[in-house]
């Protein structure tokens, strides 16, 4: 098979990143198959005992990370699946059969909307409506005002196509009461919920107990290899299972899985208020830099951060921005941005606008402002 233009591309880009002495994060997929699996024989003994059996449809190690989530997010029970989507659909399809209405009520820039070609309606024969349009999470008034009835409201916390934005926490009480009152249950899409916490300043129990379920993703802000987990309550998470299996998630071995789950919320849940803590004063430096260095217009949203994520949109092509990006990191082994994309994610700016997602990790821990607008210089510099 011959090698496309889109791979090549894709080829120079991870080579830069890797070979780069600074990052503001590294994601797992940019790492070797060698690498990869050396760190988790390293580390995994840390977390769990290897000398145990491997896990078989579900039990030992895989059964350990479903009970440290359950506990965590304080929900009766939990249930491991091989994919959000997956675990996502098979909650909203649980809720529809047992609330009776087929009808879920979420963003129109959520996942299921934006990723998943449509499967809530394709698989499950689920129905989606849309309370707001508005690049935020609906308010409790278009929740309560909403023309027409709903089973479930998912809400995506944070709803990262809008630029991983959050309500406050006051709005998401608000939010969760006025589906209360119209008897339609709750459920969070928190593939990213890890990292709520310092914007709401709650504990993850205490957010994930406003709902009746929620999905937590291992891979995202965790740095696992795959996987997630529905946690809820245990006739629902009994009933996930029956659907996880007919939907083909009965895996036999998820112990490579499991055991960076477990590494995850060991190692990088502790340290992601520092992360998020360290993304506002990057995005601030880089506002800071782009008008120093007179970009003519730029936004980052939202700022400040309400994560340790955040998106940048510039009034450039994609293809000259990514060319920009990609010889700094060759050029000086720094690495500020990665791929850009056309369009404002879902912000309805005009064309010629391009948007990259910032991921703030403990690479970027490193950086201070003054490192920051320094590489701003490096890269507009590079934009010709």
């Amino acid at each position: 098979m011959a090698v496309t233009d889109e791979q090549e591309q894709r080829q120079r880009r991870l080579t830069a990143w890797q070979r780069s002495h600074r990052v503001l994060a590294r994601a797992s997929a940019e790492g070797t198959l060698g690498g990869r699996l050396a760190a988790l024989v390293a580390d995994a003994g840390a977390v769990h005992d290897l000398d145990e059996w491997t896990d078989v449809y579900g039990d030992g190690v895989v059964a350990e990370v479903e009970r440290r989530v359950a506990a965590l997010l304080g929900m009766e029970d939990a249930a491991f699946f091989p994919t959000g989507t997956m675990a996502q659909q098979v909650a909203l399809r649980c809720w529809a059969g047992r609330t009776g209405n087929a009808t879920v009520a979420l963003h129109p820039l959520s996942h299921p909307e934006m990723h998943e070609r449509g499967a809530l309606a394709v698989v499950s024969g689920l129905r989606t409506v849309h309370p707001t349009s508005a690049p935020r999470l609906p308010t409790a008034d278009e929740i309560r005002d909403f023309p027409e009835p709903f089973g479930t409201l998912m809400l995506e916390l944070p709803l990262r196509d809008a630029g991983f934005v959050l309500p406050t926490w006051e709005e998401l009480e608000a939010v969760v009461a006025a589906a209360r009152e119209r008897d339609a249950v709750v459920h969070l899409d928190g593939a990213r919920l890890w990292e709520c916490g310092p914007h709401f300043g709650r504990e993850l129990s205490e957010i994930a107990g406003l709902a009746d379920s929620v999905y937590v993703s291992f891979y995202k802000s965790l740095n696992g290899l795959s996987g997630a987990v529905l946690a809820g309550p245990e006739t629902l998470v009994e009933e996930a299972r029956t659907w996880r299996h007919r939907y083909g998630g009965q895996v036999f071995q998820q112990y490579p899985a499991a055991l960076s789950a477990l590494l995850g919320l060991e190692r990088e849940l502790p340290r992601l208020p520092e992360y998020v803590a360290q993304a506002k004063v990057v995005a601030g430096a880089l506002a800071e830099g782009f008008a120093a260095f007179g970009v003519p217009w730029f936004r980052v949203r939202p700022e400040p951060p309400h994560t340790h994520q955040f998106v940048v949109w510039l009034p450039y092509g994609a293809e000259a921005l990514n060319e920009a990006s990609v010889r700094q990191a060759e050029e000086t082994g720094v690495t500020l941005f990665r791929k850009w994309f056309e369009g404002a994610a879902g912000a309805g700016l005009p064309p010629g606008v391009s948007f990259t997602e910032v991921t703030v990790g403990a690479e970027g821990l490193e950086w201070t402002a003054g490192d920051v607008r320094e590489a701003v210089g490096e890269f507009v510099a590079r934009l010709g």
